[in-house]
């Protein structure tokens, strides 16, 4: 099969004019900064996605994927048929129904404000991933303070923990336990600044508990603020009867939530209001895909400091070659066909330096992921957490492409209007 001239040519052009050499200097740069481009849009896209999923899972496995509550109150009433009621929703996996308060936590050494959060154990480990982020205890020492192990190291006296008579059990957070000081077995004071009315005052209600186990989500926020007891100790604790905060839910496609979460609204009612993790996360997941936009637009600036090159190199392609383009006219080839040369030039520097940015990009990022550690102890992971998806490829290949093509314009149509006659008189 003959390929046309205009092929022939323009590729010929992008060899460099001594024989020892396959390309030209100016055009191995323009391919390389493109390549660059395409290598640097694509290491940073993943390692930016690879975070934001990193954080988006962690949050799940902490928070439920809906929260139903009612509207205009705090306390929930005939839960368990409501749990059923939602269960029964498509989609819905579990649903668990949880109290959600702020107290003050105290030990011997420290105060910290913190959430509390009365749970059915049994429920919690359907609905959330807390039973798998224990480090220490688990969820059954909320109902059984005494399962905790005689043997367990002590982390502050040495001496073997002896959970107090009649104290119900707490799980805090790791960074919260290390805040307090405290470790399996410790006795912690719940303070609640709302109590009952004393000489028209309203007093603190406190209470003993007993640490029965610590959990560890990899999110710092949650780690140092959060801790649970059972939803019935937390019901006798703040007096609130047989009533809830709300029902926490888990759904099998966690970017359906929000669908999902409007079909609870009508299954329930108008009484009833359910959002989704992305409604409550909102603020962060929009600065996450925010950064990453203007990350991306920032990095194709790379492209664009490259398309230059490409502009440069042709621009002195047309100047060199002004004879042989005058002979080609004279020949009978037309302006499209002269445009033609020249824009195929920009096209093969675009899609070669492209074709190798794309593996290039990979290997970094393999590199990245295999070969770069972390202090866990100060980032809260040991690796960096890398994900490319197809589609960002996709667009830094289309991106790239298309710039490198549109840098051949000018110098195209400079070649194009050439006039062979003026490009030959003094031939």
């Amino acid at each position: 099969m003959t390929l046309p001239y205009e092929m022939i040519v323009g590729l010929r052009y992008l060899r460099a004019k001594r024989r020892q050499r396959t390309i030209s200097l100016n055009t191995f740069i323009s391919i390389a900064g493109i390549t660059l481009g395409v290598a640097a849009l694509i290491g940073t896209l993943g390692i930016m996605t690879g975070f934001k999923e990193d954080l988006q899972s962690k949050i799940l496995g902490t928070t439920a994927h809906i929260i139903v509550q009612e509207r205009g109150t705090n306390d929930m009433k005939d839960y368990d048929d409501l749990v059923k009621h939602i269960e029964a929703v498509p989609n819905v996996l579990a649903a668990s129904p949880f109290i959600f308060k702020q107290v003050l936590i105290s030990s011997k050494s420290s105060v910290q404000g913190v959430i509390l959060r009365g749970i059915q154990s049994e429920k919690e480990a359907q609905v959330t991933d807390l039973s798998a982020n224990m480090k220490f205890g688990d969820l059954a020492g909320l109902h059984d303070p005494t399962r905790i192990q005689a043997g367990i190291n002590h982390s502050l006296s040495g001496q073997p923990p002896s959970p107090p008579a009649n104290q119900p059990g707490i799980i805090l957070g790791k960074e919260l336990s290390m805040r307090l000081g405290v470790f399996l077995g410790d006795s912690i004071n719940v303070v609640s600044p709302v109590g009952p009315i004393k000489s028209f005052t309203m007093t603190p209600k406190i209470r003993p508990f007993t640490v029965v186990g610590i959990f560890e989500s990899g999110m710092f926020e949650y780690d140092s603020s959060l801790s649970y007891i059972s939803l019935d100790e937390a019901q006798k604790f703040f007096g609130l009867g047989d009533t809830v905060t709300g029902i926490q839910v888990k759904v099998n496609d966690v970017f359906l939530a929000q669908e999902i979460g409007q079909r609870l609204e009508a299954a329930l009612g108008m009484n009833f209001m359910a959002r989704d993790w992305m409604q409550l996360n909102r603020n962060l997941f929009s600065a996450l895909k925010l950064e990453k936009t203007m990350m991306f637009l920032l990095l194709v600036l790379i492209t664009l400091v490259a398309s230059f090159n490409i502009v440069g190199t042709l621009t002195m392609i047309v100047n060199e070659k002004q004879r042989e383009i005058a002979i080609l006219k004279a020949m009978g080839a037309t302006p499209t066909s002269i445009m033609q040369i020249f824009m195929l030039n920009g096209l093969v520097i675009g899609l070669v330096g492209t074709g190798i940015g794309v593996p290039l990009g990979y290997s970094f990022l393999w590199l990245i992921e295999n070969y770069w550690s972390l202090d866990a102890s100060v980032y809260f992971i040991s690796r960096i957490p890398v994900h490319i998806l197809s589609s960002d490829v996709l667009l830094v290949a289309t991106s790239a492409i298309l710039i490198s093509f549109a840098a051949t314009f000018y110098p195209s149509w400079q070649a194009a209007k050439l006039d062979p006659v003026s490009a030959l008189r003094y031939e």
